[in-house]
Order: C-alpha cells, then structure tokens, then sequence
C-alpha cells in the first residue's frame, strides 16, 4: 500500500486552487517555488521503496508492510526505528524538513488516546478516528496539520467579531457539515490532507460553539483556496543560497469557502470540552520529531561552526573551545531528552507506547528556548565573512576571480571554492531570509511558547520533590492534603527502583 514518489505527485494535481507571488499556480507539482519540497516527499516514499533503504523506511505488521513514519508505536523498539528512519531522511535530502508528513499523523495517535473521553463527550464520532488512523496507514498520504487562525481581534470573543476569523461550522447537511475560514498550514498545497482542528481560542463559559470542530479534511475539495507567502527557492542563485532553494516549506493561509466536510471525516464537533482535551494532549507523539529535526540543526550549526574556525586555526582557542562546547551541551541536551523519553516511555491510555511526557516537553522548550542563542554562538565562530562574501558569479567572473581566488584561499586544504561553499552554506543557515523565518516557524510550529511550558506543567511528576521536602523538613503528611507520597517518588526515581534497562526495554 506504499505510494511511490510518482503516484504522490499524481495525486496532487487534482485541479487545486493556488496562487503564489501573485499568480494562479497549474502546475504545483513543477512549479520552482513547490518543485524542492514535492520532490524531497517523493523521495520519501520512493526510498521506502529501494532496496538500499526500504528496511528502514517500512514496517510490517499484521501481514501489511506500511511507511515507518505512519505505523503507531507499540513498543520502544517502534520510536527507535522512527528515529533511524527520520535521519536517513535527514542525511540523505542533506538538510531539514519540517513538515513532511511524519511529524503530523502522531497528532492523530493522541486522538486515539482521547476517544473514550471524546466519545463521553459525544458518541457519534469515536469509530471515525480509528478509520482514518487505519487510512493513513493503507493510503499513505502526505498529511499535514491545521492549527492557526487569522484570529482577528483577540481582545474579543469569536462571535463578536467577524465570525469567519476563526473556522466554524455554518451549516449541518445530510452529507456533512459545511465549514467557513481560513487556517495556516505550512505544506498544504502539495498535500493530500491536513487534520484541522481549533486553535487555542476563547471560548468563554460556552459549553457548545461552532467554532469548536475537528476534522480530516482532503486538500482536493471544492471550495479550498491556498494563498501561499512567496518562497525562497529562485529569489536567489542557489550556490549562493543553497538551504533557501531546497529546504524551504511554503506556509500557505487556506481559505474555506463553504467547503463540505463529510461526517465520516468530523473527528469532534461543537463541544468545546472535547476541543480543549484534544489541545491539552495534541503534541505528545509529535513532539519527538520536531525536538529529533532541532536536533539534526544543532548537527549543522555546530559543523558549519567547526569547519570554520578550523580553517584558521581558532579551534586551538581555549575561548572559541567554550563556545563549541556550548553548542555541544545543547545537542546532547536534545538528545538526551530523546533518548530518555524512549527508555522512560509510558504506556498511553489507548495502549500505545508514549514518550515520557515530562522529558518530551522539557526538551521540546528546551530545543526552541535556547536556538537563537545557539544561532548566536554559531554566527560568532563562523565570523563576519558570512555576512560579506562575494556571490558565486565573483568567484567566477574573469575579472575578479584571481582576487577571489587569492583572498579566499586558506591553504592546500581549504581552497577559494570549498572556503566560499562554506561561506554560502553558514550565511544560508544563519543570516538568510530564510534562517530568520525558520527561527520564527520553530518557535510556533508546535504552538506558541507559553503553551510549550503550560504542557510542561501539566506533564512534570510534582509528587516526588514535594515528598522529598516533606520528610527532609519533618512536615506532617497533611501539607499535601489527603495524598500521602513516599520519598523519591518522581518518575526517573521510580524507574531505578524498580526496574532494569533491560526490564524496561522488554515491557
């Protein structure tokens, strides 16, 4: 059931309504602005389909072999070949990709974890969350996520003010409901369904609203318009900009013009219970391959930072060593945080296998807290030649090459050509239009920082510093009301107390 980079791209020319850079897009599939991104999708699913790398790209279960990023995790094993599979991903497009479909459908598993506290809420739409998790896995479509409304004026509620500020139901029709206003989904135009569902909004004491939906929604349907911000990719000569012409991801405000959404596809729907539940435990999948991509950027922070410094003999410094290891406490950090989260995974409520909670989130505000520091750092140790080197077309021009050539070569290792690839690739990363939006898009991806922190608080086990505090101090047990705690009892205590690697892993 696996698609191939071909049928992907077939699948996205059905007749969509997209407009870039003020014009109508035929094409998405080959337009310059697309055509990077389209391309690193169907390399995707065409790699689970070579030889060289189908193994770790797929999964078989049940006598179907599915796409690794699609299949649920059931056991620890599971989240370690999600993880091989995404940096082979990583190294082989040599770059990162944020939105590509892996990082998203988890949302889906949590969905899964709430439908008994869903279907309490409402019954009738329970059975669709499991048809359409099964669905992901049997099509494999390149699915997204929609989350942010143009929201309009936040001082007001959704009903006093223009109402298609926020997304809402207009009408219910035998066939569905019908739904009007506009999300930002970063991928949408060339993919082939977004799970769309209420951003963080004020709902006041209102326990039913319209605006409080969640469905799948086919990217193909009538009555979607996708407005993209112009794209990197050909604002620039690419050997000057090698980063903005393959990696970016075209964010697009999608307009729902009376769309119709069948009800097979309305995951929840008006009870505004549902919709703060569902957000409360959105990220809890997810999250680990946007903290995995942070960590595959302080990987291409730290070289570009290496290469340079070496090249000129500054990594004898011992000042320059303490920056490089700042840069390194942080990559460690993000991968401690994940590799911990695996060892330490809790079993969800639907019995799926859960990254630690606690160390997940941690690292999620620890990766996006901390990157513009680590950017910081970076653009000191590769120096001011990044903000000031010539373009590709100097280095090439007759009249200005031998200076080029003599200024920017280093020595017999470092040439004028490497040292300039070099220069281009830290500025891209760096300095670019491009790095500074990145920068912005990892600090909203997953919801805005508050709410990183919030999940932070909602996940952390208090129980065992207030115990230990408790018997440190000699309080009474009734300073934590009717809960009585033993020593010790935070969850990574727990674990050593209990149980072995070994014992854990098996479990």
């Amino acid at each position: 059931m696996i698609r191939t980079g071909t049928e992907y791209r077939d699948s996205i020319r059905d007749g969509r309504e997209v407009y870039v850079n003020g014009e109508k897009v035929r094409d998405v599939a080959t337009h310059p602005m697309f055509k990077p991104l389209v391309d690193i999708r169907a390399r995707i699913h065409d790699m689970a389909h070579d030889p060289a790398t189908r193994d770790v790209m797929t999964v078989t279960q049940n006598g179907q072999t599915n796409a690794i990023g699609n299949a649920l995790p059931y056991t620890q094993a599971d989240w370690w070949a999600k993880r091989r599979a995404t940096d082979t991903v990583l190294d082989a497009v040599g770059g990162i990709v944020t939105r590509v479909g892996d990082e998203t459908v988890g949302e889906m598993w949590s969905l899964l974890d709430g439908a008994e506290a869903l279907a309490a809420i409402d019954p009738q739409f329970a059975p669709n969350i499991k048809a359409h998790i099964a669905k992901v896995l049997q099509a494999d479509p390149f699915h997204v996520s929609a989350n942010t409304d143009p929201k309009g004026d936040r001082s007001k509620a959704p009903q006093d003010q223009d109402p298609d500020m926020l997304l809402h139901v207009v009408k219910e029709t035998d066939a569905g409901i019908i739904v009007r206003g506009a999300k930002y989904e970063t991928a949408a135009a060339y993919a082939n369904q977004a799970f769309t569902k209420p951003t963080i909004a004020n709902w006041g004491d209102a326990a039913l609203s319209d605006y409080a939906v969640g469905f799948i929604c086919d990217l193909g349907a009538p009555g979607l318009k996708f407005i993209c911000r112009t794209g990197f990719a050909t604002r620039a000569q690419a050997e000057d900009y090698p980063l903005s012409n393959r990696f970016d991801e075209v964010d697009t405000l999608v307009i729902f013009d009376n769309v119709l959404i069948p009800w097979e596809n309305v995951l929840f729907y008006r009870h505004t219970q549902a919709a703060m539940h569902i957000r409360a435990t959105l990220h809890r999948y997810s999250a680990f391959a946007f903290v995995q991509r942070s960590l595959k950027l302080a990987d291409m922070l730290i070289g570009a930072a290496l290469f340079n410094v070496r090249q000129t003999g500054l990594d004898k410094l011992q000042p320059v060593q303490e920056k490089l290891a700042q840069l390194a406490v942080w990559r460690e950090s993000l991968n401690a945080h994940l590799t911990a989260a695996i060892v330490l995974g809790e079993r969800s409520p639907a019995g799926l296998m859960m990254p630690n909670q606690s160390l997940l989130y941690a690292g999620r505000v620890l990766a996006c807290g901390q990157l513009h520091e680590m950017m910081h750092i970076a653009r000191d140790l590769c120096g001011g030649q990044i903000s000031l080197t010539p373009d590709a077309a100097s280095f090439r021009h007759p009249d200005t090459a031998p200076w080029l050539e003599k200024y920017y070569t280093i020595n017999d290792e470092w040439g004028a050509e490497d040292r300039r690839k070099l220069l281009a690739f830290a500025r891209d990363l760096l300095n670019s239009d491009y790095a500074g939006h990145r920068l912005s898009f990892q600090m909203f991806a997953q919801s805005p920082p508050f709410a990183h922190l919030s999940a932070v608080y909602r996940n952390f086990d208090w129980d065992g510093p207030l115990s230990l505090v408790k018997d440190a101090a000699g309080l009474s047990d009734r300073v934590l009301g009717a809960k009585t705690l033993t020593p010790g009892d935070s969850s990574l205590s727990k674990w050593f107390a209990t149980e072995t690697p070994k014992g854990k892993a098996a479990k």
